[in-house]
């Protein structure tokens, strides 16, 4: 097992015990009178978010201004929700990744039996989709190579995200790479334990399987920029 460098800045039982209390008493009563301790549990997601930001863009460059900037609001969008409870029960970012060329993005999800890191693209437009496709396409040799990377393997295991149940439009059903074209998200996500969370250095194990999405990244950014032909879109 690799070794990951050990970072002052973690997530504290504290910050899980808080979400717990809050899911036994989402209501806007309980809220209000434990506001104060919350936003104080929220003050340390907020300094690892900026510490995982920092990080980031030493390999990356990020659109993203802060690590508060970052992450999402506690109160739900209950308007077309049969769950009407007005608080999520999870700490949750994201980080957008700078200019056109730069394409995915980056997101963390921290929940007492549920956290992970995820990244990729959650509702390419019909346009992306096609260039994706297109690029398939034309030639999957690439994408699988990254794809079966031990890297990849280690951290992600395979490609996740909805799929059709038949082939789309415009490519034959005995398509060679008719297990990728099916494809309508493209996502990586790596989970972690909750001991793993709570370590020293799971700040650090976060960054190196953000840095592990570069090669996908990277791929999917030439194909999203660049025509066939190799002109810029």
């Amino acid at each position: 097992m690799a070794k990951h460098s050990i970072s002052p800045v973690r997530i504290l039982q504290s910050n899980f015990d808080i979400l717990s209390l809050l899911k036994d008493n989402n209501n806007r009563e309980w809220f209000s009178l434990h506001k104060a301790e919350f936003e104080k549990e929220q003050a340390d997601l907020e300094n690892f978010a900026e510490a995982l930001l920092g990080e980031l863009n030493k390999h990356d460059l990020i659109e993203t201004a802060s690590g508060k900037k970052s992450l999402y609001r506690v109160y739900r969008d209950v308007r077309f929700s049969k769950d009407k409870t007005p608080y999520k029960t999870h700490w949750s970012g994201s980080f957008k990744r700078a200019t056109k060329y730069r394409r995915g993005g980056y997101y963390f999800h921290i929940e007492a039996g549920n956290s992970f890191i995820a990244g990729g693209f959650w509702g390419p437009s019909k346009e992306d989709l096609k260039l994706i496709r297109d690029g398939i396409d034309f030639d999957d040799s690439t994408l699988r190579e990254i794809l079966n990377s031990a890297d990849f393997k280690s951290d992600f295991g395979d490609l996740q995200g909805e799929q059709l149940k038949t082939m789309p439009k415009g490519f034959p059903a005995d398509h060679e790479a008719i297990d990728l074209l099916r494809y309508k998200q493209f996502l990586l996500i790596r989970k972690f334990s909750d001991e793993e969370v709570l370590g020293e250095d799971f700040l650090m194990r976060a960054v190196q399987s953000f840095k592990n999405m570069r090669p996908f990244f990277d791929y999917m950014s030439e194909i999203l920029t660049t025509e066939r032909n190799g002109l810029e879109i």
